[in-house]
């Protein structure tokens, strides 16, 4: 039932956006340059927190919109997950950029965390309608169908994903990260969506994803994705995934090791 709500909630979303898509819209800045907001992602927000909401009154929700601008509250609420049955974790639109720039590559993304453990994530591609969704300890889907992460052990024939936060430190780290891959790795994405990336690494299509910068709400739902896939997620110090990680590397377990080796928790970059 949690899942089948999650799914519902993601495609009304969908439609919404699906009808706002390259429409007039309102358009604001949020910390800076890199990092907009439009009227959009706030109705999108809005109709999932209701349609969840309505059904799990007593749930509680933390989405990007409604949390925008209230780090200590975030951190607080991130600090305490392991102690709430229940945590929804939303992003109504990952990759805001393309979609207020009419591009394609943007999704709804929904995760579940209960005392602090992903146990669902569905993520949303609405200009292709393809909804991939897994389940903690019942596989990662997409359509029906089962997915699992590449088994590729070569790094010269994979195709590798990164992108770039609103974070000037994260840029950097990445731009940094994509000149040692790009010398080794058959080519390097950024499709704009971070939501996508890790759902095209559970679906073997990206063997890895690296990004500095991010939220829980953008991920949250790929983590789990990616594990159920088979995967392997981490910080950049190798230590498992969890809420409060801003780093993140998702692979196929295979190049994984030797990924890490390459990239440094941001801290340390100077």
């Amino acid at each position: 039932m949690l899942l089948e709500t999650a799914k519902k909630a993601a495609r009304e979303a969908g439609k919404l956006i699906r009808s706002r898509f390259e429409a007039d819209f309102i358009t604001e800045e949020k910390s800076s340059s890199f990092d907009i907001v439009t009227d959009v992602d706030r109705a999108s927000e809005k109709l999932i927190k209701d349609y969840i909401m309505a059904s799990y009154p007593d749930h509680s929700f933390l989405g990007e919109e409604e949390s925008y601008g209230d780090e200590s509250a975030l951190h607080s609420t991130l600090e305490s997950a392991s102690k709430q049955p229940y945590l929804w974790i939303v992003d109504p639109i990952d990759g805001t950029s393309n979609y207020a720039h009419g591009l394609p590559g943007f999704s709804v993304s929904i995760a579940l965390a209960c005392y602090g453990v992903l146990t669902l994530g569905v993520i949303y591609d609405p200009l292709r309608d393809i909804l991939y969704w897994a389940e903690d300890g019942k596989g990662a889907w997409c359509g029906g169908k089962p997915i699992s992460v590449s088994s590729n052990e070569n790094i010269a024939e994979c195709i590798l994903s990164t992108g770039f936060s609103s974070d000037l430190r994260a840029r950097k780290a990445v731009l940094e990260s994509i000149q040692v891959f790009g010398e080794q790795c058959r080519t390097i994405r950024s499709f704009g969506s971070a939501a996508l990336h890790l759902a095209y690494v559970a679906s073997g299509k990206i063997a890895a994803h690296w990004q500095y910068g991010l939220s829980v709400w953008d991920i949250a739902a790929g983590v789990l994705l990616v594990q159920e896939a088979g995967g392997k997620v981490s910080n950049m110090s190798g230590k498992a995934y969890c809420l409060t990680d801003k780093d993140v590397l998702a692979s196929n377990t295979e190049l994984h090791s030797a990924l890490l080796a390459n990239l440094q928790p941001l801290p340390l970059i100077q």
